[in-house]
């Protein structure tokens, strides 16, 4: 297991050492005791999620708050997907910057996605399988969102506005400042 840090403080990418043969692959998806000595953090997942999706489906940009948030450990199963996180923490030198990375069945990249950042990806194939892994129970009163297409974060789904398909909550989330002003 290879984890390189993000220009996002405690982002961090991680690439599997996958072995593969004529009867097909095996690989270590996530191993705490190797990712602590690597990153110096202790993670304890609770939840696990998958979602199936449509090509061009866009979710996000989610994030919970309060003693409900989440660190999340993002793969894709199936198809692909460009995963994006935002740094939502105010104290950080990287507050409002944005991360964003392929992730594939290929690749077998994976996203660590700390606490305090906002995540969301954009569906690459029909049929694309992610699935996540959280350190915290998901809470709908705690969660959270903003807009996909906020000017200031500036993000490259790499697909045109008109082509995201979003649910109509979605559609609704404010940009950073809009909820930075509200809170």
């Amino acid at each position: 297991m290879i984890v390189e840090e993000t220009h996002l403080k405690d982002c961090y990418v991680i690439k599997p050492q996958v072995f593969e043969d004529n009867r097909g692959y095996f690989f270590e998806s996530f191993n705490a005791n190797k990712f602590q000595n690597i990153t110096g953090l202790t993670i304890d997942f609770v939840q696990d999620n998958e979602s199936k999706s449509s090509k061009n489906v866009l979710r996000g940009l989610h994030f919970q708050i309060g003693e409900y948030e989440q660190s999340k450990l993002v793969r894709v199963v199936q198809g692909a997907v460009i995963d994006v996180c935002v740094d939502l923490r105010e104290e950080s030198p990287t507050f409002g910057q944005s991360f964003s990375i392929e992730l594939n069945q290929d690749n077998k990249k994976q996203l660590f996605v700390p606490k305090g950042f906002a995540h969301g990806f954009v569906v690459l194939k029909d049929n694309t399988i992610i699935n996540y892994k959280c350190d915290n129970f998901y809470h709908q009163p705690s969660e959270r969102g903003l807009i996909f297409n906020d000017k200031d974060l500036n993000i490259d789904w790499g697909i045109s506005e008109d082509d995201a398909i979003l649910s109509e909550k979605d559609k609704k989330l404010p940009s950073l400042s809009e909820y930075l002003n509200e809170k």
